[in-house]
């Protein structure tokens, strides 16, 4: 019961190719790119797998804690 316990519970294997197909599809669906979109679908969509699924939704996440940057004003009109 310590604080200072050094046990841990070991993480589930990732599939990292489909982390990184999360990841892209959250940056295409954040620049609002469908063709890319559309493209990693089709490859994931292959894919009927949960754990696959599970790996490209945390794909999805880690790329979506990430706010975005406020664009600034166009000062010059």
């Amino acid at each position: 019961m310590g604080l200072f316990n050094r046990k841990k519970d070991p993480e589930p294997a990732r599939n990292e190719e489909m982390v990184e197909l999360g990841r892209e599809y959250a940056i295409a669906r954040r620049h609002r790119d469908t063709r890319a979109m559309n493209r990693i679908m089709r490859q994931v969509g292959n894919d009927k797998d949960v754990t696959d699924l599970s790996d490209f939704r945390a794909g999805q996440e880690t790329y979506d804690s990430i706010p975005p940057i406020p664009r600034g004003r166009n000062r010059r009109r």
